[in-house]
């Protein structure tokens, strides 16, 4: 039980400060033993804590774009519905080396973009945030990764404000775990008293690195941000790779 704490606490603070601290939680509980797709079920559930504090916190600080927020909620809802489904279907190693590839990729665009988010004053069109929230919350459902992994390196791609892709990082991640929730619960994979302890580790965890983001220099976040995503990448892909090896 100790170690659940601390992982979600951990989790929460990475989530609040720059967004894509869920993704540890998958790999980690399969770790301590827990199955993959129960693990994904679990850290769906518990990014509707993270989201709620989230979004408060950034609304209050006026880091959240609502517009744009409504529109890649529009699309994320349906994706994440039909991703619960999808992962249901998929093998345990296989979601793992997806996670993995997704979260390595974005780590290299954040590092390699040219300009730094400081100087990012980009607007998306709501067709561009429709599809882009589709296709998030497809994929944060199958992975269990929760929508600001996939978001927030997107978004600095496209050249918006760190604090603006967190932001919407926040928002994004309540109707995309709501969703993969009911889904999962259809499919019989979600541990109610798992997924309560995660989400009370990961709504504290939140509030404190909230709170960090929006005192740490910016261009420090950015880098903050990439470095975290490789280095979680390149451990899910060992992961998946003991995996399939074992399996084989």
């Amino acid at each position: 039980m100790v170690n659940l704490v601390a992982l979600a606490l951990v989790s929460g603070v990475l989530i609040g400060c720059v967004g894509i601290g869920g993704v540890l939680l998958v790999p980690c509980l399969t770790f301590l033993g827990v199955d993959v797709h129960e693990a994904i079920a679990a850290s769906m559930f518990s990014f509707v804590f993270s989201g709620i504090v989230g979004v408060w916190l950034y609304s209050r600080a006026g880091s959240i774009d609502w517009i744009s927020a409504n529109w890649l909620s529009g699309g994320a809802m349906p994706g994440a519905l039909a991703g619960a489904f999808i992962a249901a279907r998929l093998g345990g190693a296989v979601l793992l080396a997806l996670v993995g590839a997704a979260v390595l990729f974005a780590g290299v665009r954040s590092l390699r973009r040219g300009a730094g988010p400081y100087e990012g004053t980009r607007a998306l069109r709501p067709p561009a945030l429709l599809l882009i929230g589709l296709l998030v919350g497809a994929a944060s459902a199958i992975t269990g990764s929760g929508g600001p992994l996939l978001l927030v390196p997107l978004l600095m791609w496209l050249r918006l404000p760190v604090l603006s892709a967190v932001g919407l990082g926040q928002v994004i991640q309540i109707p995309i775990a709501g969703l993969a929730t009911i889904g999962n619960l259809l499919v019989g994979h979600l541990d109610l008293r798992l997924g309560a302890v995660l989400g009370i580790g990961v709504a504290i965890g939140t509030a404190g690195g909230a709170r960090i983001a929006h005192a740490a220099p910016v261009h420090l976040l950015t880098r903050l941000v990439a470095l975290v995503l490789l280095a979680v990448g390149a451990f899910l892909l060992v992961r998946s790779g003991q995996s399939l090896a074992a399996v084989l």
